[in-house]
């Protein structure tokens, strides 16, 4: 059967762009940026996934910054208050 030409097919956009933002406080695991090639680099305690996802590694606060022409995004550890 021909398809109709009046007809639009409509896909889904791919939920690129950062899903968490500086300050928040992310947990291991969570994603940090979807995106396709580095727009932004993983910095310290940020992994990469095959598909150039950025997630955290550990429990702590996002800190976006700038190096040598390069957005980075780092997660900071919370320090622990050693109070009861």
């Amino acid at each position: 059967m021909a398809k109709d030409p009046n007809v639009k097919d409509r896909t889904r956009g791919k939920g690129l762009g950062v899903k968490k933002y500086d300050g928040q406080f992310v947990r291991a695991g969570n994603i940090i940026v979807r995106q396709i090639g580095n727009k932004i680099y993983p910095g310290q305690n940020v992994g990469q996934g095959r598909d150039f996802t950025l997630f955290a590694l550990i429990d702590g606060t996002l800190k976006f910054y700038d190096r040598k022409g390069r957005k980075y995004v780092m997660v900071n550890e919370l320090k622990d208050s050693g109070g009861n």
